[in-house]
């Protein structure tokens, strides 16, 4: 009996069908690259590539539109790209969304939200596996974080992520502790970052700045759940320190 399309397969499915369609326009509006390369280079002296000022003036004179519109077609490539990766999550298609993000990243290097994503995609595709699997997918956000930062040391998501992921994930609170404290130098009213990082204190025995970080939580949010949690946390510190 044919079993009925579920959520998952059809969003796969479009997935998949999107992009084969980018890749097959991309494949139609590039068929003719080879043949235009080469009419390029053979416009030098002996079918040699241009070399002379003169002889790449003419070049660029002759192809300078068709150039253009080449360059036009590929940063618009990589648009697409990244608009079906966020898609892709938006499905909690992670490992789909981690292809695409990819092919987003060959197009625009530099740009640090796609750095971002990739991370935030691997790290939770990491949750689901095992081992070496799960080691090397936590890795992969790590490594994507920290480029993000790289790229734009202002790109507070990937300090934030860092953090999470280093209190949480790898066991190394000690390491999420600058990026945070960077982060809430910027950023002084993040009630989350504080939290994070009042976690690491505790994590590394600082307790008192753990305990000055629930106090300015306190200070900061009229959230009550977020007042409740940040006043169990300081009690648990408290206690520590009047042992």
């Amino acid at each position: 009996m044919k079993q009925p399309t579920t959520p998952r397969r059809l969003g796969i499915f479009l997935g998949i069908l999107v992009a084969g369609g980018l890749i097959f326009w991309f494949y139609q509006r590039y068929s003719s690259w080879g043949a235009f390369a080469t009419r390029i280079a053979e416009m030098g002296p002996a079918g040699r590539p241009p070399q002379s000022v003169e002889e790449l003036q003419k070049a660029i004179a002759t192809y300078e539109g068709r150039i253009e519109r080449y360059v036009k077609d590929a940063a618009q490539l990589g648009i697409y790209w990244k608009i079906l990766a966020v898609r892709l999550m938006d499905k909690k298609m992670y490992g789909e969304a981690l292809d695409a993000l990819e092919r987003a990243i060959r197009f625009y290097p530099e740009d640090p939200s796609l750095q971002y994503m990739k991370g935030l995609s691997a790290a939770i595709m990491a949750k689901s596996t095992t081992g070496k699997e799960r080691s090397a997918f936590f890795s992969q956000a790590e490594q994507a974080h920290l480029r993000a930062l790289e790229i734009d040391p202002a790109y507070h998501r990937s300090r934030y992520a860092l953090g999470v992921l280093y209190v949480f994930e790898l066991n190394a609170p000690e390491r999420a502790i600058p990026h945070l404290e960077i982060l809430l130098e910027q950023q002084k009213k993040d009630v989350d970052a504080h939290f994070v990082l009042a976690r690491a204190y505790y994590e590394t025995g600082q307790y008192r700045k753990a305990l000055d970080l629930y106090d300015r939580i306190l200070s900061i949010t009229k959230v009550a759940e977020k007042r409740r949690q940040a006043e169990e946390n300081k009690k648990i510190v408290q206690d520590l320190l009047n042992e």
